[in-house]
């Protein structure tokens, strides 16, 4: 009996230096980064650089996996049911741990208990454009349009409670006016709407639309960030215009599988954080209109979890939901 004893403590004693030794190790083979999104998007303009140099930094490949569909759902799956052994990472985005949990009934994961935040890449706020011909040119004259003519102005978004959707029912909402809401199957259709004249007006990120407005195809009309924007310097933010608290835009970040060993989710933040606020990085993100963030895992979970509430509530009392 003593000596079964003395074995067992023995082998809980080697897989305990097994799991320390992986840890220490790590990474020692290629890691997956999980992309809730078809290629080419926004998510791959920010995250597949950090992608890159975060492999060069650890040594190891990161495999770059885009799963779209599902408004997000399928990528969140598949790493909340992966091994939590930090080789299976999701690059998470407002539709998987923000607005998931407001616009279904059901969804496959619980955007908390199901994973263990790392870091929060950037905030990339939305822009308000418009197309050259709507009769208010300020954001002000949009205000002063929509009291004197409910429901005229055609406000298009890129789907059913995506963020440009939420975007517009707050600033409606807080100013006062009535607008018709424009579903289109993306950014990308939304945008070609208000370039064809077909709606009045959009909310995106900046590198959606940058180049329309250095062409003059579209007026940019306001920034919807505390402050503005390298890349547009001459256009204000939406409180320098009288418009408060209606801040809204995109986030990527990097999370892990819940259990997912302590020492390896701080590892990548903090190397993530110092890619993120490297000089290069810096330049790249303020050329495609992001704030840089690179936060703690504690404040990651923090600021998730305010967004959930801020935006519940107007999903709540519009009665919001998805495609």
């Amino acid at each position: 009996m003593k000596r079964a004893i003395t074995v067992a403590i023995a082998l809980l004693s080697s897989l305990g230096g097994a799991g320390a030794y992986a840890q220490a190790s790590y990474p020692n083979k290629p890691i997956r980064w999980v992309v809730p999104y078809a290629p080419g998007g926004g998510t791959d303009l920010i995250a597949r650089p950090l992608a890159t140099k975060l492999s060069e930094v650890l040594g190891a490949s990161i495999v770059y996996e885009n799963r779209p569909g599902g408004g997000g759902l399928i990528a969140g799956e598949l790493v909340a049911r992966a091994t939590p052994d930090g080789y299976t990472l999701l690059v998470g985005a407002g539709n998987t741990h923000i607005f998931a949990t407001l616009l279904y009934d059901k969804i496959p994961y619980d955007p908390v208990k199901d994973y263990a935040p790392i870091t929060n890449f950037v905030e990339v706020p939305n822009i308000l454009v418009a197309r050259p011909t709507f009769q208010p040119k300020t954001v002000q004259d949009i205000v002063a349009y929509g009291k004197a003519n409910p429901g005229k102005i055609n406000w298009a978004s890129s789907g059913n409670g995506a963020g440009g959707h939420l975007g517009l029912v707050l600033f409606a909402q807080n100013v006062g006016i009535k607008v018709t809401h424009v579903p289109y199957k993306g950014a990308g259709p939304a945008t070609a709407a208000v370039l064809g004249g077909e709606s009045d007006l959009l909310f995106a990120n900046a590198g959606v639309f940058i180049s329309h407005i250095k062409a003059g195809k579209l007026r940019g009309m306001g920034v919807a960030a505390p402050k503005r924007l390298g890349i547009l310097p001459d256009l204000p933010t939406f409180a320098e215009v009288g418009v408060a608290n209606v801040e809204n835009g995109s986030i990527y970040g990097l999370l892990a599988p819940a259990g997912t060993p302590k020492p390896i989710i701080d590892k990548l933040q903090s190397e993530l954080h110092k890619i993120i606020h490297s000089p290069e990085s810096l330049a790249r993100l303020e050329s495609v209109g992001a704030f840089p963030v690179g936060n703690t895992p504690a404040q990651f979970a923090q600021y998730l979890q305010r967004e959930v509430q801020k935006w519940g509530k107007i999903v709540r009392d519009h009665g919001i939901k998805a495609n």
